[in-house]
């Protein structure tokens, strides 16, 4: 999805950009490329800088309730310095690494729900315009995708997924938001919970899976929902047996703090260690642990746990997880949709408070 705008700060007849990027999702961490694409105006301009940002549609919990607003949330200057002639036409090709927490927009090429972009501005001659805003898609890195898909096979069914202002506790994070991918519990565990919440916070180096459960009729006491932290690495995805893993995931999510009482599930106690005897030289092995997210998506928590090893590896099919598809695939989609719409058509120019450097 490419937009053209006339720079309208720069005055009728000032130069126009146009970014297009190059076609295909873009994982995390990865390299995002492509041209801006130049006409000059009608008369000659100096280009200062060419600079790319990277936006997101972010939700923010505050004592009134709700709002959302854009965030940028990483910068790249592609170019400048150059002289731009009266409609001359001129591109400049860029590369940008992708932090590594960009949240995840799509699952086996449908859309999520979340909307990112990419925004060029241009300074020229001291003024500065934001006139170009397109699309940004990102698939998920392995491990994510063969999370979300032993969910699917476990019966979870896809929800709804967002990006929330604030920070978990206990982890790394390094964005100023996080991604919440929301879950209808699978069978087993309908009578304990409403939903599963998973989030990624993945690094160069491996990924913390955060996994949320709300209360269900007193399940967890203290008001709070439930959350544990799992550390997995980026290698020897395709040698774990993911639905083994995640299937022990959420059973001690669900289990530890129903005996527990949720006391402990913000790091305040003794981190709980699922039983059994693992060896702690596995490199593919997951780390468990707990993390905190108050009503402002803020907290504290430990990174204590017991290592497991690897099972049998899965086989990560298109489209099996039933994540992206269902009974509410349509309702989703239309959803997406309209929010993107919003987003893409001129609703762009409010930073939400979150722009920072």
């Amino acid at each position: 999805m490419v937009f053209k705008r006339l720079l309208g700060s720069l005055g009728v007849g000032g130069p126009t950009v146009d970014t297009v990027l190059d076609p295909g999702a873009v994982l995390p961490g990865g390299t995002l490329s492509g041209q801006v694409h130049l006409r000059g105006g009608d008369a000659d301009f100096t280009i200062d800088h060419i600079t790319l940002e990277l936006v997101a549609r972010v939700e923010a919990e505050h004592d009134d309730g709700e709002s959302d607003g854009t965030v940028v949330f990483d910068r790249f200057t592609a170019g400048g310095g150059f002289r731009l002639a009266a409609g001359e036409l001129h591109s400049v090709p860029f590369s940008m690494m992708l932090p590594w927490e960009t949240p995840v927009t799509e699952l086996y090429g449908q859309g999520l729900g979340v909307v990112l972009g990419v925004r060029t501005e241009l300074a020229v001659a001291g003024a500065k315009d934001k006139g170009d805003l397109d699309q940004l898609a990102v698939r998920p890195l392995p491990a994510q995708e063969a999370i979300l898909e032993a969910l699917g096979q476990l019966g979870f069914g896809f929800k709804s997924a967002d990006l929330e202002y604030g920070r978990i506790g206990g982890t790394g994070q390094q964005l100023p938001f996080y991604q919440e991918i929301e879950l209808a519990p699978a069978p087993q565990y309908a009578h304990q919970v409403n939903e599963i919440e998973v989030t990624f916070l993945a690094t160069p180096g491996g990924m913390d899976v955060i996994l949320e459960a709300d209360k269900r009729g007193g399940l967890f006491a203290g008001g709070h929902d439930a959350v544990t932290r799992f550390t997995v690495s980026h290698y020897g995805v395709e040698q774990v047996n993911w639905l083994t893993e995640v299937d022990r995931w959420i059973s001690q999510l669900v289990e530890h703090h129903a005996s527990r009482g949720g006391h402990d599930a913000y790091g305040h106690g003794e981190p709980h260690h699922a039983g059994g005897s693992f060896g702690h030289g596995d490199p593919y092995a997951a780390q468990g642990g707990h993390a905190h997210k108050d009503e402002h998506g803020y907290g504290h928590g430990d990174g204590h746990g017991q290592r497991s090893g690897p099972g049998m590896g899965t086989v990560v099919a298109a489209g099996a997880a039933g994540l992206a598809v269902g009974v509410v695939g349509g309702m989703v989609a239309a959803e997406v949709v309209d929010e993107v719409g919003d987003f893409f058509e001129g609703d762009d120019e409010d930073e939400g408070g979150g722009d920072e450097d």
